[in-house]
C-alpha cells in the first residue's frame, strides 16, 4: 500500500479551498447561509480522531514488541486505510473552511457578529488535527526494515506497513 502523498493533501486542500470560497461567495451574495459545517460536527471529528488513535496505538504497541497476541492483518490494514482517510478528509475540511474564512474576512467590517468566522476557524483547526493524526497513525503502521547484516537492499529503507 502506498503512503500518503503530501502533494495530494495540498492539492485537495487548495481545490476544496477554492470551491469553498466560490460557493460561499455565491451563497452570501444571493442571500443563502454560509455553507459551513455546524460546530457540533467537531464532536464527530473528535470521535474519528479518537478511534483512529485507538486503533493506531494497538498497531504501535504490537510493532514495538507487545506481541502477546497475534496482530490481525486485516485490523492493521484497516487502521492504515482509516489513518489515510482521516488525513485526506482533514485536508478537505481544512481547505473548504479556509476558503470560507477568506471570503468571511471581507465581511468582518460590516458584520456585527464574528460567529461564522470563529466557527470556520474552529473547523479549520479540526481539519489540521485530522491531518496530523492521520499522518502520525500512518507512521504507527509502518514496520521498520529489518537489519540484515548491515546495508539493506536498495529501496527498502522506508519499511513496510503492518
Amino acid at each position: 500500500m502506498m503512503s500518503i502523498r503530501f502533494s495530494w493533501l495540498l492539492g485537495i486542500g487548495i481545490v476544496s479551498g477554492f470551491l469553498g470560497w466560490t460557493v460561499n461567495f455565491w451563497a452570501g451574495r444571493n442571500g443563502y447561509p454560509t455553507p459551513s459545517l455546524h460546530l457540533s460536527s467537531l464532536l464527530t471529528v473528535a470521535l474519528i480522531i479518537a478511534v483512529t488513535l485507538v486503533f493506531g496505538v494497538r498497531v504501535l504497541r504490537w510493532r514495538n514488541g507487545k506481541r502477546d497476541r497475534e496482530l490481525n492483518p486485516i485490523l492493521a490494514a484497516r487502521t492504515l486505510v482509516l489513518a489515510q482517510a482521516t488525513a485526506y478528509a482533514g485536508a478537505l475540511s481544512l481547505g473548504w473552511h479556509a476558503g470560507i474564512f477568506v471570503d468571511q474576512l471581507s465581511l468582518l467590517a460590516v458584520r456585527d457578529t464574528l460567529g461564522p468566522a470563529w466557527g470556520t476557524l474552529a473547523l479549520m483547526a479540526g481539519g489540521i488535527v485530522m491531518v496530523v493524526v492521520g499522518l502520525v497513525v500512518e507512521g504507527f503502521c509502518r514496520i521498520p526494515p529489518e537489519d540484515e547484516g548491515g546495508a539493506g537492499t536498495p529501496g527498502t529503507s522506508e519499511g513496510e506497513y503492518a
